[in-house]
């Protein structure tokens, strides 16, 4: 018989769940606590619940602990990259990046990828599957563990497509934001999509704070479609409408995450046509010059392009800055740590 994944579980739940086994609510309580504020590693931890309740528990239940197989740690910034081990076998990555304000988690929604982006090594070799809710929220809590320090913002930005596990992404929102777990603000939250238009839409009804980023990487659904698979089925203008409707449902400003790939979208031209389309909807975009992929074969733009490009978009009123590039000593690009390990 398969076991109930007790750390994706909401509160509510892990308190029927409490009843049933005939303990008292205030267990359901404890065992909260102990899941997602004090970031216990293991049931033995739960020193205050009895070795009965601890041994029927994970009879069962499944407890969730990511394995920490390997961290790249940056010698220029601090940046780390984790590689963590699932359950079932396969691995993920998670990236810690500090920053003046606080530490920043990038975590990862599936393992492998099937959006098929041209510019990114996360979708090489396919999807394998997509994470449960605890198992995004482990990311976050083995690396707070591992730091001794507090993460403060997280963003789903890694492998994987949020949209595209959608279910287990709005359970995971809400147990993290939760007050009676780690209780990270929602506005502290980035989730990022390639655009699967009709999952904006939903999520705009959810009623969430959180800052919704749109990889768009190309100004034009022709030059799109060249780079981002997806664009085949979900056409610019249907992506920017969803966008659009995500703003005025919650009134929190859409992010387009926009990779410069030298020679392919990084012209004057490509800057005015991004203007136009984010200006209507009062978008910031953010500048990502591009990893280079070596199966992919683009290149990162020269300095003085990238500069050119960012004031280009400023003439015309967008609010823009550019990605500060961590952990260039390590491997930077979304999907290559995990790539190298199993290719090891």
């Amino acid at each position: 018989m398969e076991r109930t994944d007790i750390k994706s579980l909401k509160r509510e739940e892990l308190c029927r769940e409490m009843e049933a086994l005939g303990e008292k609510k205030f267990r359901a309580d404890q065992l909260y606590q102990w899941m997602h504020k004090k970031l216990a590693g293991s049931l033995e931890e739960m020193t205050n619940l009895s070795q009965e309740l601890r041994r029927r528990l994970g009879e069962q239940y499944e407890y969730i602990c990511l394995e920490i197989v390997e961290v790249q740690r940056s010698q220029l910034d601090g940046t780390c990259k984790y590689l963590f081990r699932l359950p079932d076998g396969h691995v993920i990555e998670s990236v810690l990046m500090r920053y003046r304000h606080g530490n920043t988690v990038c975590i990862s929604s599936q393992a492998g990828c099937r959006m098929g982006c041209r510019f990114c090594a996360s979708a090489i070799g396919g999807l394998v599957r997509s994470l449960r809710p605890s198992e995004m929220l482990e990311q976050i809590y083995r690396i707070q563990k591992d730091i001794g320090e507090r993460i403060s913002n997280v963003v789903v930005m890694g492998t994987g497509e949020p949209l595209d596990n959608y279910d287990n992404l709005l359970t995971f929102l809400g147990l993290l934001s939760d007050e009676n777990g780690l209780h990270i603000s929602q506005r502290s939250i980035t989730v990022s999509t390639c655009g699967i238009a009709p999952r904006i839409r939903s999520l705009a009804e959810e009623e969430l704070s959180i800052t919704l980023a749109l990889s768009l990487h190309a100004p034009t659904q022709e030059k799109r479609r060249e780079l981002m698979p997806i664009a085949v089925r979900y056409e610019l203008p249907e992506v920017l409408d969803a966008c659009a409707y995500y703003f005025r449902r919650t009134g929190r400003r859409i992010t387009f995450e926009y990779s410069l790939v030298g020679g392919v979208n990084d012209s004057r031209e490509d800057a005015r046509l991004l203007a136009a389309l984010a200006k209507p909807i009062h978008s910031h975009v953010n500048l990502i010059p591009v990893n280079p992929v070596t199966e992919r074969g683009y290149v990162q733009p020269e300095k003085g392009v990238i500069r050119a490009f960012k004031e280009k978009l400023e003439e015309y009123g967008i609010n823009v800055t550019v990605r500060r590039e961590l952990g260039q000593d390590i491997d930077g690009a979304c999907g290559q740590l995990r790539r190298r390990y199993l290719e090891g």
